[in-house]
């Protein structure tokens, strides 16, 4: 008779491990992905702003919110609304939402007719001020500026709008020297620029720019004489045809913009007329 064991019988369990601590999984690739992704779409859209100019801004917002052709007229039906467009500018008025030829909205001018209308409008502008600083130049077909006045002026198409500047040079001043007095040179540049300015009906901004004096002075002049030399070319353009109402306004900016590197040189002595955008 076999003798009795009294050990335990040994019991083997085998445990199957599977995945491990959390940073062994990927839930968190995808959510930094979708990080990774927003931020490149924000630097992207800052990108975008900071490098693109106003009209181009607009024309892509217009592509994010196209038109859609809508009849403002009776469809002839005898539907629901008795033959009448629920777009109808009377029905929009009975309903409360007005009408958009009676009370246009910023965003409804960028849309269907009133779009079209102001495109056509931005463009005949732009027809305008290119006509303009051709003849400023003495590149249009009866020129008005002369050999000699064609050295005093600089034209340039920003977003703000034409800018026309009238500068010294060192044998030709615009104004006596030190002094608001015009020269006449300067009373026909201002003369010619009113002239072309007729064509359009765009606000005018007036800047005046002075050089800086070689020694530090008690009573700097500059301020004044940027700010008095502005005013009085706002008074000749008045008074070659341009209307007061016209005149947005009129800023004397001392030596703090200087036109060449050099803020003593005489090229900086100038005045700038600037057709702005509406």
């Amino acid at each position: 008779m076999s003798a009795q064991s009294n050990a335990a019988p040994i019991i083997i369990k085998r445990k199957k491990v599977s995945g491990g601590d959390g940073h062994h999984g990927g839930a968190w690739k995808v959510a930094y992905a979708d990080f990774v992704t927003a931020m490149m779409a924000f630097f992207m859209l800052m990108w975008l702003l900071n490098a693109t100019t106003e009209k181009q801004r607009k024309g892509l917002a217009d592509y994010f919110s196209p038109d859609i052709p809508i009849s403002r007229t009776s469809a002839g039906g005898d539907g629901a609304f008795g033959g009448t467009s629920p777009f109808a500018e009377d029905i929009q008025t009975q309903m409360g939402t007005g009408a958009s030829d009676r009370n246009p909205t910023v965003s409804n001018q960028s849309q269907g007719q009133f779009g079209v209308l102001r495109e056509g409008q931005e463009l005949a502008l732009e027809k305008d001020l290119k006509t303009i600083e051709e003849a400023l130049q003495g590149r249009g077909g009866e020129s008005l500026i002369s050999t000699e006045m064609a050295k005093h002026i600089v034209t340039r198409v920003t977003d703000e709008g034409l800018i026309i500047e009238l500068f010294d040079t060192d044998d030709a001043r615009l104004f006596h020297k030190d002094t608001s007095r015009p020269t006449e040179l300067y009373q026909s540049l201002t003369r010619v620029v009113a002239q072309l300015s007729q064509r359009v009906t765009n606000a005018i901004a007036v800047n005046g720019f002075t050089q800086s004096h070689p020694v530090v002075l008690a009573e700097n002049p500059v301020w004044a004489l940027s700010t008095t030399r502005a005013g009085k070319t706002r008074e000749l353009l008045e008074s070659n045809g341009v209307q007061t109402r016209r005149i947005h306004r009129v800023t004397g900016h001392a030596d703090r913009k200087p036109a060449v590197n050099n803020p003593m040189a005489t090229r900086n002595n100038r005045i700038e007329i600037t057709l702005l955008r509406n």
